[in-house]
C-alpha cells in the first residue's frame, strides 16, 4: 500500500468517525442508528485488507472513545477486530464479489453491536442487551442501505490491489 492510499484511508475513517459522533448519531429509525463509520471501515478493510482495517478499525475506535468521552479503547477493540476480520476476508475471498460488502457489513454490524455488549458486560458496567436486540434489525437495514454509496466512495478512491500485492498462496509440501 503506498502512503497515498494511507494517506486517503485515514481521512476517510477520519471524517466518517466525526460524521458519527456529530451527526449519525442523532438518527434513530425503530431504535436503531445507522452506522457510516462501520460501513466505511468494511470498505477500506475490503480494499486494503486485513493489516489496514486492523489499523483504521483501532484509531478511528479511538477517536470515537475520546469525542465521545465514553470508556477508553473500547470501541477501539470491537472495531480493531472488526477490520481485521473483514480484511482478512477480502483477502483471501471476498474482494471480487458483488455481495461481499453487504454481507460483511450485515454480518459486522451484528457482531459489533453484540461485540460492544460483551465487552461492556466484561468490565462490569450496565450492558442491557434488550435495546441492542431491538434496534438490530432496523441498525442492519439502515448500514446496508449506506453501503452501496459508501463502498463505491472508497472504491473509487482506494482502487482495488491486484492479488499479486498480497502473499503467494501457500502450498503443502509432501
Amino acid at each position: 500500500m503506498s502512503a497515498l492510499d494511507a494517506v486517503k484511508a485515514a481521512v476517510l475513517l477520519f471524517v466518517a468517525a466525526i460524521l458519527q459522533v456529530s451527526v449519525f448519531t442523532q438518527v434513530h429509525v425503530l431504535s436503531g442508528v445507522p452506522d457510516i463509520l462501520l460501513v466505511t471501515l468494511v470498505s477500506v478493510a475490503l480494499l486494503r485488507g486485513s493489516i489496514v482495517g486492523a489499523l483504521g478499525g483501532f484509531f478511528a475506535g479511538l477517536l470515537v472513545d475520546t469525542a465521545t468521552l465514553g470508556t477508553l479503547g473500547l470501541t477501539s477493540l470491537v472495531l480493531t477486530i472488526a477490520g481485521y476480520w473483514i480484511g482478512r476476508y477480502g483477502e483471501t475471498t471476498g474482494r471480487d464479489r458483488a455481495h461481499a460488502p453487504f454481507t460483511s457489513v450485515a454480518v459486522v454490524t451484528f457482531l459489533y453491536l453484540f461485540g460492544l455488549v460483551i465487552v461492556h458486560f466484561v468490565l462490569g458496567e450496565n450492558a442491557p442487551a434488550g435495546p441492542v436486540a431491538r434496534g438490530l434489525f432496523p441498525e442492519i437495514a439502515m448500514n446496508l442501505l449506506l453501503t452501496a454509496p459508501v463502498y463505491a466512495l472508497v472504491r473509487r478512491l482506494l482502487r482495488p490491489l491486484d492479488r499479486a500485492d498480497y502473499a503467494t498462496e501457500v502450498q503443502l509440501l509432501g
